[in-house]
């Protein structure tokens, strides 16, 4: 008996630029699911209950960007602790009994890909800045970091929301301001979790001998910051590597077949980069 073809996508608002796509088409094409798809669709916060009430049975995940981790929470019909831990969820699972399951794939992607990049635990750690990836970084440093995590931002209410998180996620952090940004590059791990541009000015700060950065930006790349560590003789961690390791999870939560193909979906999305 054939198997009845399957659906999946992503979701947001801008989503034109997503490598998603690529990333989950090239994973079904080496796993030899033929009859699997994987769209995008340009949904925002106001669209995503009606997009949820019109999917069939045919559907076997989604993956989430922004503007969407929060506002499909209460769409579902539960979610991970991961996921829980940051009320934020980038998949979401569509079981045969019909549940709607929420899970948060950045979290153990982060770690993932730094791990592929040999560092496993460290003592201490810098964040720069604070936004909604900074949450995610904060999750992955509690299980790899032993000891405090320097965060710098731009404001108290940023301050604030990450005195938040760190209480909620157990992490011992240090707030400090923006203007104090270079000190963090002495770090034995630095995560730039900022938009494009924010670091730029750091680049001529990076020391002699800098130890690991994790840029989560994948375009443009590499960003003045990951140039100038990388020649420094630093090891760099990309944003391509993140959503690499991500999408591995997200195709094993929605096939069921583990492990995803690692290296055909990082040629696919290396491709697709270079394309543009």
């Amino acid at each position: 008996m054939t198997p009845a073809p399957r659906r999946a996508a992503v979701l947001g608002s801008p989503i034109a630029h997503s490598l998603s796509p690529v990333l989950h088409r090239a994973a079904y094409a080496e796993l030899g699911l033929a009859d699997w798809t994987y769209d995008r669709f340009d949904v925002d916060e106001s669209a995503l209950p009606g997009f949820f009430a019109e999917l069939g049975p045919e559907w076997a995940g989604l993956s989430l960007t922004m503007p969407l981790k929060r506002a499909v929470i209460p769409l579902l019909d539960g979610i991970s602790e991961t996921a829980a831990s940051v009320d934020a969820v980038n998949t979401v699972v569509f079981t045969e009994d019909g549940r709607r399951t929420g899970d948060n794939t950045d979290i153990p992607g982060i770690v993932a890909a730094l791990r592929e990049h040999g560092v496993e635990k460290v003592e201490t750690a810098a964040v720069l800045g604070a936004g909604a990836t900074a949450s995610s970084a904060l999750a992955a440093l509690a299980r790899i970091c032993t000891g405090e995590v320097s965060v710098y931002v731009r404001s108290e209410a940023r301050a604030a929301e990450m005195r938040g998180w760190a209480e909620r996620l157990d992490v011992e952090v240090r707030i400090a301001d923006w203007s104090d940004a270079e000190e963090a590059l002495r770090a034995p791990l630095v995560v730039a979790t900022t938009p494009a541009g924010a670091t730029d000015a750091l680049a001529a700060a990076v020391p002699e001998r800098p130890a690991t950065l994790f840029d989560v930006l994948y375009d443009p790349w590499p960003t003045a910051l990951a140039a100038r560590w990388s020649a420094s003789g630093g090891a760099v961690v990309s944003g391509l590597d993140l959503l690499l390791h991500q999408a591995v999870l997200q195709v094993e939560q929605m096939t069921g077949r583990a492990p995803a193909p690692l290296a055909a979906m990082r040629k696919a999305g290396e491709q697709a980069l270079a394309d543009r």
